[in-house]
């Protein structure tokens, strides 16, 4: 695998994909994690369904003064751009919601490599990590992105 990539986690308030909560990075070089970011976002009009708040933890009156995505993106932009950018269930998840989310604020998307942890390995995140001994706590964006780090 590559030495050096971007690993990307999103949680969302509800099944629409431009619907972020929370944003976890994980930037590693040389096969050394040397930055991470976790940063709650408040989605548009901090609605959520409760089951997604049964899902991750996160509720309305944690994001209500949270930034929207388009206040952080310049946080997150160096992560993503010209990267190898990894993500667990990427292809069906991660990258549309990344996509969806910055068309919604009409922000381009950039550049990046896409790579998914789920095409290779064929398995949920929470098992892979028990067969490994990576730690997570499932559904926090950060644990999220650093185990699918781990486990590229």
């Amino acid at each position: 695998m590559l030495s050096s990539f971007t690993a990307m986690d999103f949680e969302t308030a509800q099944v629409k994909r431009w619907i972020i909560c929370q944003v976890g990075l994980v930037r590693v070089e040389n096969q050394i994690i040397t930055k991470q970011l976790s940063i709650l976002v408040q989605p548009p009009n901090n609605y959520y369904w409760n089951n997604f708040i049964d899902i991750h933890g996160i509720s309305p009156e944690q994001t209500a003064d949270a930034p929207t995505f388009d206040k952080i993106w310049h946080q997150i932009e160096p992560f993503i751009k010209n990267q190898n950018v990894v993500a667990h269930n990427g292809l069906a998840f991660d990258f549309l919601v990344l996509s969806k989310t910055l068309d919604f604020y009409g922000i381009q998307t950039p550049d990046y490599s896409k790579h998914c942890t789920y095409k290779i390995y064929k398995g949920n995140l929470a098992f892979l990590c028990r067969e490994h001994n990576i730690p997570l706590n499932h559904h926090d964006a950060l644990s999220d992105a650093r185990a699918c780090a781990e486990l590229f």
